[in-house]
């Protein structure tokens, strides 16, 4: 029973990715007229975005952290479309230097499923590591995503660090009352496979497209040099 309350919490906080995966498929199965593919998936977003703020579903202190999250990726998607690490090959006008707005909700739906668990759940972080410790590695970890293109890829060791500095570190959250808890390193072990399976499922529907997939698609290569960026973003 309590599997089924976690699930159900869990679907309940999923709302918006599921909004945009199923608008990834119904768009790629049957053409919108008058607008291309990617500014429907603009007008999509945005129209779910007002209606999970008008809704209740999301708070608007929620809605500043998911906002913050779409300026960050759409950031990112623009330099990594720039160095080739994926291209959008479809048109719109709603692109700029070849990455369509709506790509930055990818960004934003993700934020907008943790903000939601934590709420539903009532998330705790246990033992979490001093700010000396835990600043610098986020830095370096975002600088990577950037830096790997003309220096020295450190991902591995990156990751050994976290797994590091997180090891004594757990999140505690509640169901039905009742609390668990579970290692921190398992749950971003956890959290990078989903997004993995999220990079599957977009990619396939041509939400963008990486360079082994531009004949075929394939799966996503999540250490590789091109899928790693989100992976682990």
């Amino acid at each position: 029973m309590q599997l089924v309350r976690f699930g159900w919490v869990r679907a309940q906080s999923c709302v918006f990715p599921v909004v945009i995966f199923a608008s990834l498929a119904l768009t790629k199965i049957a053409p919108l007229p008058l607008l291309p593919r990617y500014d429907w998936l603009l007008v999509i977003c945005l129209l779910m975005q007002w209606w999970m703020v008008r809704s209740g579903m999301e708070t608007r202190d929620e809605l500043k952290v998911i906002t913050l999250f779409h300026v960050i990726g759409l950031a990112l998607e623009l330099f990594k479309v720039r160095m080739g690490s994926w291209p959008y090959p479809e048109e719109g006008y709603t692109k700029i230097f070849g990455v369509p707005l709506y790509s930055g909700f990818m960004y934003a739906s993700v934020a907008s499923y943790l903000c939601q668990a934590w709420r539903r759940l009532k998330v705790e972080l246990v033992q979490w590591p001093p700010f000396w410790m835990v600043v610098p590695l986020a830095s370096a970890i975002y600088l990577n995503f950037f830096t790997h293109h003309y220096w020295v890829d450190v991902r591995w060791w990156l990751s050994s660090l976290v797994m590091l500095v997180f090891w004594r570190s757990w999140v505690t959250y509640e169901v039905g009352g009742i609390r668990y808890r579970m290692p921190l390193v398992l749950s971003f072990l956890l959290i990078g496979f989903f997004i993995w399976i999220a990079e599957n499922i977009a990619t396939f529907f041509g939400a963008w497209q990486y360079p082994n997939q531009a004949k075929a698609w394939s799966l996503v290569h999540c250490m590789g040099d091109h899928g790693y960026d989100r992976c682990f973003n």
